[in-house]
């Protein structure tokens, strides 16, 4: 089975059977796959046995159900579904470009002394003369200059069957050059090749009427989250409506989107179409519950950032979609809108250019109003004014008594007593907006004190039942570790890149018992809204989920193979070699880009003790190898680097932490290039054999995206064999970037981060899988990381709360065996558990769950489950 190479970049979206193959594992066939059983012919099964074999190779399986349903495809469309799988896959893992590196017998034959070899090339570029002897070797006639960097090198000194690029600059040649001789073919007979941790069986998913169903399933999904899509869930929506979504008749679209930013960009989507705005208005106008729904609205329209962070170029709106956001926005409270509007004022006074609110002031007179306080129009006897004035009448914290017209601001009022501090005022100010009240409720509580401790405590819970499961649970995870003095605080701002600021923390510790409450109300009210879930008999959680965090800031998460949250850890997988992998290709206004991959190793306390980089190409002999430093990525090839790692080599060199990084060597934006992602893979075999990129062996590949120009995507504890995916940016400036000037940042980014995710300021996945299990289900069951199990079952009388924290504790209950039991949650690692026809799960890596049979769920629905009713 051959495959298609196909052209994509950072920003192009996959399509909807890629879409549907990532996150349901499902393969769809035409209709004539379905017909009545035929014998299949003999090339069928001969294509059918090829397919295997490539998918294997890329550690993906055919499930039964698939494979009869392929044998019953005619040759044409074996060949033609076979093809586009394969592509789909090829471009999901990264094995669709071509992955050279600089050394073409790396690692074996990267240099073993990188200043002697770096000085060789300074002696070639300075001294080297056409037709004269190598100043190297000395040998005659070997010197030629290569295309098209037209650089004078030695094919004698420089092996042209090793090398990819030019040995002087490391640009890229043409592939005809003379100087670039056959590639030796590396022995792979023999190696051993397990299959990755990410292995997953592809399940037949029926026809394409069935794939327009589970595209709606899919769309139901993504439209009921509560916070804001990551990236690649962002794409997989306007791939989904595009599919599933109707703007002639809008009976699909929910009352209710609880995701702010996806609301906005499915109203975007249903106004693509001026010719059915008769059809859309209406519901457009009906789910727009806040001014700043307006404003993301036009701004995603306008092609901006639904989050509000970078500001927008505003396109014109037309007359009937412009009455309709006035109208929208005259039917809400003129305070509450005068609020929102002041949070993104200059947004609001480039937006009112093209709104016109006053020319329709007669008729949307709050609207009209609170633009007015926005831009503190001066009252006069004109017709505008008089309708402001009496408007306002209307508004009991509207002041028109005063030349200009003011609305008093709830924020400024809030901010106005904490600084006071006088706690008595702001409790009933934030009461009336519950999200905000748990957004500032550790620096409440630390302005009430012991003494008024009780009243923070008592508003808490009767507000919390109001507030988005995100915010509670990130509340809980802060509020849970103020009994000890921290040494940092870490914040992940809000913004289009994954920045992280690590600060010091000043703040005094809270009291034992203030926290103590505060978190049982906080606990309790999730298992609470847990509980009204549908209830089951039988769960599974598996504690290898301890390591996973909960999903926070989703919104600048990477497009990667496995959808890890950050700050998650993960055993690595079994094997001695990692191999980082990263790949670019410069486009038309990036010109010549260099990316670096680096990493840079610490011990115990967080001392930097060595590189891995291009001014390094090896540390402590082959504990660590660079593949080579490639300077250019002109396409259609691009360029790849590698870094093998041998862990057993780097814990014997005092290497304890490992940060892996890439940095754009000349300030190119990411965004700016026509392709560029990374990741790394598990090799367990000899690194100086096997295929230098292979599929098989690839567990996380992410693209590189947004205006950054370093990334940190994760850090290897060498010693406990764990990765940690930190999937944030690094504030650079400048060009000619080194790992080993950014040492001292990279340790405070490292032992910041390690220390948030280790302390429990962060509510992890397995906590939330166990609370959910513990109000659902009668019977749960832990599987351990050693195959084990250990059942709970709660008691007669035994409340929610106290099953919960006896689920992992010694205090068990006789055994359950799970191959006789009818388990209808699961909580998983790897879904390689039979869950009941009809039931829910959630698997890091799904393996053989089939979407048609079980519900699968991503970490953000365990979230958004928990939504207030």
């Amino acid at each position: 089975m051959t495959t298609t190479t196909i052209t994509t970049t950072t920003e192009a979206r996959r399509g909807l059977a890629a879409t549907l193959l990532a996150r349901r594992g499902s393969v769809y066939l035409n209709t004539s796959a379905t017909a009545p059983a035929q014998t299949p012919s003999v090339d069928s099964l001969a294509g059918i046995t090829l397919l295997e074999a490539d998918l294997l190779e890329r550690g993906f399986l055919l499930s039964d159900g698939l494979r009869q349903a392929l044998a019953r495809s005619t040759d044409a469309e074996l060949v033609t579904a076979g093809r586009a799988l394969l592509s789909d896959i090829d471009a999901a893992l990264g094995a669709d470009r071509d992955h050279t590196p600089l050394f073409r017998s790396f690692p074996a034959s990267t240099p073993s002394d990188t200043l002697s070899f770096y000085v060789d090339r300074v002696l070639s570029l300075l001294l080297q003369a056409p037709e004269q002897p190598c100043i190297l070797c000395g040998s005659n006639d070997t010197v030629h200059a290569v295309a098209p960097c037209a650089h004078l090198v030695c094919t004698t000194c420089f092996d042209g069957a090793d090398f990819s690029a030019c040995p002087i600059c490391h640009r890229r040649i043409d592939t005809d050059d003379p100087f670039l001789r056959p590639q030796h073919h590396r022995p792979t007979a023999g190696t051993r090749r397990a299959l990755p941790d990410r292995l997953r069986v592809l399940n037949y998913g029926g026809s394409l009427t069935d794939r327009t169903a589970d595209a709606a399933a899919e769309l139901a999904g993504l439209l009921s989250r509560t916070g804001a899509l990551s990236p690649q869930d962002t794409d997989d929506l306007t791939t989904l409506l595009d599919e599933a979504g109707d703007r002639t008749d809008v009976s699909w679209l929910p009352e209710s989107i609880p995701g702010r930013e996806t609301k906005a960009r499915v109203l975007a989507w249903l106004l693509d179409e001026p010719d059915q705005y008769l059809n859309v208005l209406p519901a457009v106008i009906a789910r727009i519950t806040t001014a700043t729904d307006v404003l993301r609205l036009v701004a995603v329209r306008s092609g901006g950032d639904a989050g509000l962070v970078t500001p927008t170029r505003f396109t014109a709106i037309p007359r009937p979609l412009r009455r309709a956001l006035l109208e929208a926005l005259n039917r809400l409270d003129v305070t509450l809108v005068a609020e929102d509007i002041d949070r993104h004022a200059q947004a609001w006074k480039h937006l009112a250019e093209r709104l016109h609110p006053f020319e329709y002031a007669p008729r949307y007179p709050n609207a009209a109003l609170a633009f007015a306080a926005l831009r503190e129009t001066t009252l006069t006897d004109d017709t505008l004014s008089r309708t402001l004035r009496a408007t306002a009448r209307t508004v009991p914290v509207a002041n028109t008594n005063r030349p200009k017209v003011a609305i008093a601001l709830w924020s400024t009022q809030v901010e106005t007593a904490l600084a006071k501090g006088d706690v008595k005022s702001v409790l009933p100010l934030l009461t009336q907006r519950p999200g905000e009240f748990l957004r500032r409720l550790d620096h409440v509580l630390r302005l009430a004190g012991t003494d008024q401790a009780t009243l923070v405590l008592d508003a808490l819970e009767r507000v919390v039942p109001h507030v988005a499961p995100a915010v509670v649970l990130s509340a809980l995870g802060e509020i849970r570790t103020r009994t000890r003095k921290g040494a940092e605080r870490v914040f992940f701002p809000k913004g289009g890149n994954a920045k992280a600021h690590i600060v010091a923390d000043e703040r005094a510790p809270l009291a034992g018992a203030v926290v103590d409450r505060a978190v049982s109300i906080l606990t309790g009210e999730i298992l609470r809204r847990a509980g009204q879930l549908t209830q089951v008999d039988t769960a599974v959680v598996d504690a290898g989920l301890d390591g996973v965090i909960a999903p926070f800031a989703e919104r600048t998460a990477s497009r990667a193979l496995v959808t890890l949250p950050r700050g998650s850890e993960l055993p690595l997988p079994d094997g001695r070699t990692v191999r980082f992998f990263l790949h670019w290709m410069e486009s038309d206004t990036s010109g010549r880009t260099d990316l670096d991959l680096s990493a840079a190793m610490f011990n115990d306390a967080w001392e930097h003790v060595g590189t891995c980089d291009y001014t390094r190409l090896r540390f402590a002999g082959s504990a660590a190898v660079h593949s080579g430093d490639l300077t250019s990525a002109p396409a259609p090839k691009g360029a790849s680097e590698f870094v093998d790692l041998d862990l057993d080599q780097l814990a014997a060199a005092g290497v304890r932490y490992l940060v892996a990084v890439v940095f754009s060597y000349n300030n190119v934006a990411f965004d700016d290039l026509a392709d560029a992602f990374a990741g790394f893979m598990s090799r367990d075999e000899d690194g100086n054999i096997g295929a230098v990129f292979d599929p098989r062996q690839v567990e996380q590949r992410f693209d590189l995206t947004g205006q950054s120009r370093a990334s940190v995507p994760l850090l290897i504890d060498v010693k406990g064999r764990t990765m940690r995916w930190l999937d944030v940016v690094r504030g650079v400036t400048g060009t000619n970037h080194a790992v080993h000037r950014h040492a001292s940042d990279l340790a405070t980014l490292g032992q910041g981060l390690t220390s948030l995710f280790t302390s429990g300021a962060r509510v992890g996945l397995g906590e939330l899988a166990t609370w959910q299990a513990a109000s659902r289900a009668r019977t749960v069951v832990v599987r351990h990381l050693d195959g084990s199990t250990t059942t709970y079952r709660r008691g007669p009388e035994e409340t929610t709360m106290a099953f919960a924290a006896r689920i992992g504790t010694p205090h068990a209950d006789d055994g359950l065996d799970l191959d006789l039991a009818d388990v209808h949650l699961a909580y998983l690692v790897r879904g390689d558990l039979t869950v009941t026809e009809g039931g829910e799960a959630y698997a890091l890596y799904p393996a053989g769950l089939d979407a048609r049979q079980v519900r699968l769920l991503g970490a953000s629905d365990l979230v958004s489950a928990l939504a207030p009713q």
